[in-house]
């Protein structure tokens, strides 16, 4: 398996440094309601960590919560509540939303306030190493330092200088240098330190809570492609400073920006983020028209190191996309049932349907796996699931009536389980569970089935008239659509 690493700025085969696989994911700033650049990269993640576990590999995955930050102070005075509630709720906010798309919850998540004690001796220790210097009750980490400074994001002092987000201060030794420890000012929260009351600066939290959870040197590290600077480079002069051992991170994967299209409309795009436009995750499943597993293969429709504009049109095409693999599950569903009860007794070798079947579901599943292998490619990998769901409806459109041979009801199995499988490994469902929890009550669902049995006797007797006004009853009363197979008449509801 090749993996992209931003560091080297190649794909490298990977190699664990022992198992489980150390696996840290830069987290969420709880300060409003999570948008969908939050919800790709968590996708993102979590399907890196799933491929893995599916190639056989233990993981521990620990994300965090920077749950005191500038920005939570902000969002506590926009609310009117203190920055702890605020984080709180925005952090549950997370949990609801990410539940929804399929993320799964992280082995460790860590927070912040939690970590203080941890982090006052981490940066203690630096100061004592000579990389960090106390001014005033703020303390800066010494980027001179550090010869490496610049190793991840390949820029030279001057692109660093303006490219940083650096806030001026005179009391500096360099321009560069970074905030390590806040001197608390009016109305903040703070803790007390040995250079008197503050909380942590945003580079050293994460060097901490990754040291703490993980270790001096982990596996893989995630996060936005904003962070790479000053961000994660940060990350590497504290921790690798501290610890003396290189490198800090073996892998750095970096998740492309969402963006969206400008109001000029001219063409430009911007970030998605809280500071700007943003699209809420609850606000697109708001009305049920996007069903949650379709914003998830929406998210993954390009390999994530690509950059993602924002589109309705191509997020409708993906819940379009969704539905055909949800039909072609339900139909395998129903011919399984079907054959299942109508078996034969022969004990015939498979068909050549069936045999080529088999192959071709081999083939998309080979395609599958070699995508995944290149640096988590989800572009192609969604491809081949198009064509074994393409496959898998040929073979089914072919089936006659009748009774079905035990190698109709193997073939049937096996797109069935190799569907289920490499979406499951996407993190992607099947099943609507959102829909289903508020499905046809069974009364319904016994009227629909009458009706059904109806027009079936109808159709027998030839009575075509009949069966064309209970076909529109089903349409028009119960928005319900029928198909007419050889295995016997289908139904489903639309809108």
């Amino acid at each position: 398996m090749q993996i992209y690493n931003t560091e080297s700025g190649s794909k490298e085969t990977f190699e664990p440094r022992q198992l489980p696989v150390r696996f840290y994911v830069c987290g969420l700033t709880p300060k409003n309601e999570p948008h969908l650049g939050h919800a790709r990269l968590f996708a993102v993640n979590d399907t890196v960590r799933r491929y893995l576990e599916y190639l056989g590999y233990n993981v521990t995955y620990v994300q965090n919560f920077t749950d005191i930050d500038d920005k939570i102070i902000a969002a506590g005075l926009r609310e009117g509540i203190p920055p702890s509630q605020a984080a709180r709720r925005y952090t549950e906010s997370y949990f609801r939303d990410m539940d929804r798309i399929g993320v799964r919850r992280a082995d460790i998540f860590t927070y912040v306030t939690e970590f203080i004690p941890q982090i006052i001796a981490f940066v203690s220790e630096l100061i004592e190493k000579g990389h960090a210097y106390e001014v005033e009750g703020d303390v800066f980490f010494s980027v001179p330092s550090f010869p490496a400074y610049g190793r991840l994001s390949g820029r030279d002092a001057d692109a660093m200088l303006a490219g940083a987000r650096i806030e001026p201060d005179e009391r500096k030794h360099d321009p560069r240098d970074f905030a390590l420890w806040k001197s608390a000012k009016p109305g903040e929260p703070w803790w007390e330190s040995p250079w008197g009351k503050g909380r942590p600066g945003w580079h050293i939290e994460c060097s901490t809570m990754a040291k703490e959870t993980l270790g001096e040197q982990i596996d893989i590290h995630g996060g936005g492609a904003d962070l790479i600077f000053p961000h994660h480079e940060n990350e590497i002069a504290q921790t690798e400073s501290l610890t003396g051992k290189v490198p800090f991170v073996r892998y750095w994967i970096h998740t492309g920006m969402l963006s969206v299209p400008t109001e000029e409309g001219n063409g430009d795009e911007e970030k998605m983020a809280h500071s700007g436009t943003f699209v809420t995750i609850r606000s697109v499943l708001a009305d049920g028209s996007v069903p949650a597993p379709a914003l998830r293969l929406y998210l993954l429709g390009q390999q994530y190191r690509a950059n993602l504009v924002f589109s309705e049109e191509q997020l409708r095409a993906s819940v379009a996309r969704w539905r055909r693999w949800e039909q072609a599950r339900m139909t395998l569903l129903r011919l399984i049932a079907w054959a299942e009860s109508n078996a034969s007794d022969e004990t015939a070798e498979p068909g050549e349907p069936e045999q080529q079947l088999t192959e071709q579901l081999a083939t998309a599943k080979d395609e599958f796996l070699a995508a995944m292998d290149d640096d988590f490619n989800t572009s192609r990998a969604l491809s081949a699931i198009d064509e074994m769901v393409h496959r898998a409806n040929d073979y089914a459109n072919a089936l006659g009536g009748g009774a079905a041979s035990p190698a109709v009801l193997a073939a049937l199995r096996q797109a069935l389980a190799t569907l289920e499988e490499v979406t499951g490994v996407l993190g992607i469902a099947l099943e609507n569970v959102e829909a289903a929890g508020s499905a046809l009550s069974a009364e319904r669902v016994a009227e629909i089935e009458t009706l059904i049995a109806e027009r079936d006797a109808a159709r027998k007797a030839k009575n075509w008239a009949e069966a064309d006004r209970i076909r529109k009853t089903l349409d028009e009363d119960y928005h319900v659509t029928i198909k007419d197979t050889p295995q016997g008449a289908t139904w489903n509801v639309h809108d």
